[in-house]
């Protein structure tokens, strides 16, 4: 063990940095290396391993936090897997002592299994009530059952044994509420009575969540992808995860979307399953303790999130791989893909769709696709994108000024107006009076013999003899041109709606809403394709794949391959969005259409800019998030990016030997850094390690309290061994434990190129600069966004959180 810890601690980064760039290299002439993890103070590597020995024994020190963060600060990522490596270490060691030890250990190793499952357990039960409270409060707007209130308007009618076929969805056990409040189902005044109704309900269901979440959880708005994100990456962020939240998600997500606006739970699914994944961390100290192996927990969680949001298992897990985690070994895909197949399979226990399946979006097409329909799937594809690209700039335009304006102050009157207007509007049109997760369902569905849609209503040969599954193409009824009306005044409000509901002080998802905007363009693009090759049959495009008689397109795969395009474009997903699709529809035979409008819409909107909505919404709040698919070509270099800079005072650093507690207490006092490189002298300024901030206000208090004659002018040692001092100072006081003697550093003519990648790629929270083994600056994660955001000509200073 310790050969292979001196391997690691020696060779690790040069060989990470040297594949990243090959002017990294080392300097024999020094005691430092140009891009290295190793001490650079002329350790030898006894002396390195005195260190490695140190830091364990830190971590056993009893006095708490040491090692945690502050809120809205960065984790360290290598030193959260060094001291996981050390307690793993440990572990195996103490469990050849005894039996006792190693069922400890194994418990240990088979704790990430356990936490996978009680993960994919409550939030699919969670996902599982969801859903059926939201079917029952969106028909609560509408009317009522007679029979049993609980029941939404689909169950009232199954349960009855007087519903007919032809009129399925009326019954006399559920009655509208002005039948209910009149004996009057017909007529001007019980329509005037049922619209107000409806506004009404939808304004109550709208004003208790935006009030539950500013009473009692600020962090349960909006999707909650964005901050998943930045928390993945690295980020603190203390309650946004927590029980509150959790609990004001969950309900005030059932309000929100029963109220008819123009959002979906899936993104809000994410955040809830992700909260689940932080209440079972803290049940085991491996992870509670462990910011680094909480993050991979909770990457498995957003797995399980989009599994019972979409059931999608595998989609799933390419959803959190793709476009959720930073950082994803191999061992968490397995339990993502384990926490997804529980999930799922708790949600499909619960069967809260009722048709025994998994997924609320099931087709059956009984028509293949030909070649030539790929034309409209790509002009669909660039659809997608444009909308993307509209939806994008228009929502972050509104939010940003929702946030530097007067309108930020008033979230309930804004979640209120919304609401009542989206509720105005709404009603008139029934495409968009139900819930949009049946207005997509509707639009996929093939036309059937027993279809009794608008979109359904065609003319029929009264000389048709065909079986029931090959209905060929027939020309369309007047419902069917009344209803590309509806769907088209649709598809107007639905866009122009969205933008301004995404990003309110409520539980808002965007995936269902980007999916009807495509479900909606697609139908009606499918049904004029339909109709062409109907009545121009014999034109050349028609004529080898589409006879006479036969049943040539289907217009619900239109609307799917339009569901799919519109939500890539505005995530830009591609490999996750295509495998949540044929999942969601059971459409596996679909996939070349999926893939082709996928890549479309992802090349159109990547065109007009390469931030999807989520890193918009990251960047517009100012996160710490350094996104791995951005490219840093500029030749600037780390002494042009690290601080001090020339006209700033130089940097604060304590010497090894010489500072006093008071010094060190003044200096924490003075400044806000986040923590001190430790030097030799301030003469010769070589570097020996780096302390925290956190860490030595920790200590310094811990020995007032536990250790006697430690006082202001007692002197700081972070030497292995102290002096002897006369029996007249003051006790000295030993910190060598809690410093890192490996901190990262880089010479100050590396690239900043290759700089912004190791801190991409090994997740850095700062990096010390140095020449010759002389500390020159420090670069921290904001300075490297900074410098960023200034190469691009944006503000520096506008977009780091605060």
């Amino acid at each position: 063990v310790a050969l292979m810890w001196r391997e690691i601690r020696s060779n690790s980064a040069d060989d990470v940095t040297q594949k990243l760039h090959p002017t990294c290299s080392s300097s024999s002439s020094s005691s430092s290396s140009s891009c290295s993890v190793p001490g650079v103070s002329g350790a030898t590597p006894t002396e390195e391993m005195n260190g490695a020995g140190n830091l364990m024994d830190f971590l056993d020190e009893p006095f708490p936090d040491v090692g945690t963060y502050e809120d809205f600060h960065t984790i360290d990522w290598l030193r959260e897997k060094s001291r996981d490596t050390d307690r793993h270490r440990k572990i195996t060691s103490k469990s050849k002592e005894s039996i006792w030890e190693l069922i400890k250990s194994l418990l240990d190793a088979w704790s990430g299994w356990v936490v996978m499952l009680l993960i994919g357990l409550l939030s699919g039960t969670l996902a599982g009530v969801i859903d059926l409270a939201v079917d029952w409060m969106t028909d609560l707007k509408e009317g009522v059952c007679l029979s049993a209130f609980w029941y939404s308007h689909e169950q009232c009618c199954w349960t009855s044994n007087e519903t007919t076929f032809d009129d399925r969805d009326k019954c006399p056990q559920w009655q509208k509420w002005a039948e209910l409040m009149t004996g009057h189902a017909e007529g001007a005044g019980a329509y005037v009575l049922n619209y107000f109704l409806y506004i009404l309900w939808a304004l109550l269901f709208s004003f208790l969540a935006v009030s539950l979440v500013r009473v009692f959880a600020p962090y349960a708005c909006g999707s909650g992808i964005p901050e998943i994100k930045t928390i993945l990456s690295g980020f603190i962020i203390r309650g946004y995860l927590g029980k509150w939240t959790l609990l004001i998600k969950t309900v005030t997500l059932v309000l929100a979307v029963s109220s008819g606006l123009s959002l979906g739970k899936e993104g809000p699914l994410v955040h809830v399953a992700c909260c689940c994944g932080n209440l079972f961390c803290s049940l085991f100290s491996k992870y509670s303790k462990n910011e680094g192996k909480r993050r991979e927990v909770l990457s498995a969680a957003a797995a399980a999130g989009v599994s019972v949001a979409f059931g999608a298992p595998i989609g799933g897990v390419l959803f959190s791989l793709e476009e959720v985690s930073y950082y994803f070994p191999l061992k968490t895909l397995w339990r993502s893909f384990f926490a997804a197949l529980v999930a799922a399979f708790t949600l499909r226990s619960i069967n809260p769709f009722g048709n025994s399946r998994l997924v609320l979006f099931y087709v059956e097409y009984h028509t293949p696709w030909y070649m030539a329909e790929l034309v409209p799937f790509i002009l669909l594809g660039v659809f997608g994108g444009l909308w993307g690209t509209l939806f994008i700039r228009a929502n972050i335009a509104w939010c940003r000024r929702r946030k530097t304006t007067q309108l930020g102050k008033y979230p309930v009157l804004e979640v209120i107006a919304v609401t009542g207007i989206t509720a105005v509007l709404a009603y008139p049109n029934p495409y968009t009076r139900r819930s949009t997760s049946e207005l997509i369902s509707e639009l996929f569905n093939d036309c059937g013999a027993l279809e009794s849609s608008q979109l359904c209503d065609y003319i029929n040969n009264p000389n048709m003899s065909r079986p029931v599954d090959d209905i060929p193409d027939r020309p369309a009824g007047p419902g069917v041109y009344n209803a590309l009306w509806q769907l088209a005044l649709a598809l107007v409000f639905k866009i122009v709606i969205t933008i301004f509901t995404f990003g309110m002080k409520i539980p808002s998802g965007l995936f269902i809403p980007s999916m009807a905007v495509g479900a909606i363009a697609g139908r009606i693009v499918g049904i004029a394709v339909e109709q062409m090759a109907y009545h121009h049959h014999d034109w050349i495009i028609f004529k080898n794949w589409c006879r006479p008689g036969a049943d040539c397109v289907t217009p619900g795969l239109y609307a799917m391959v339009g569901a799919a395009a519109c939500l890539g474009g505005v995530t830009r997903m591609t490999v996750s969005l295509v495998v949540i699709m044929f999942e969601l529809t059971g459409g596996l035979e679909y996939i070349v259409p999926l893939m082709a409008a996928a890549v479309t819409s992802k090349w159109v909107a990547d065109a007009f800019g390469k931030e999807g909505i989520y890193e918009s919404h990251i960047q517009l709040n100012g996160y710490p998030y350094l996104d791995v698919r951005d490219e840093f070509t500029h030749r600037t270099l780390a002494t042009d990016v690290m601080r001090p800079r020339r006209s700033e005072p130089p940097l604060a650093v304590l010497t090894q030997d010489t500072t006093t507690v008071e010094d060190v207490e003044t200096l924490i006092k003075d400044t806000d850094y986040n923590g001190f490189p430790v030097v030799v002298s301030r003469e010769s300024e070589r570097l020996i390690g780096f302390v925290q901030r956190r860490d030595l206000t920790l200590a310094i208090k811990n020995a007032r309290q536990k250790q006697d004659g430690v006082v202001s002018s007692s002197v700081v040692y972070f030497t292995e061994d102290a002096p002897q001092l006369p029996a007249s100072n003051p006790q000295p006081l030993k910190l060598r434990r809690i410093l890192n003697l490996s901190p990262f550093t880089v010479t100050d003519h590396t690239p900043m190129e290759t700089v912004v990648d190791i801190f991409r790629k090994l997740g850095l929270r700062q990096c010390l600069v140095t020449r010759s083994g002389r500390l020159l600056g420090i670069i921290t994660k904001k300075d490297v966004l900074r410098h960023m955001a200034q190469m691009m000509n944006q503000d520096p200073e506008s977009i780091m959180f605060n």
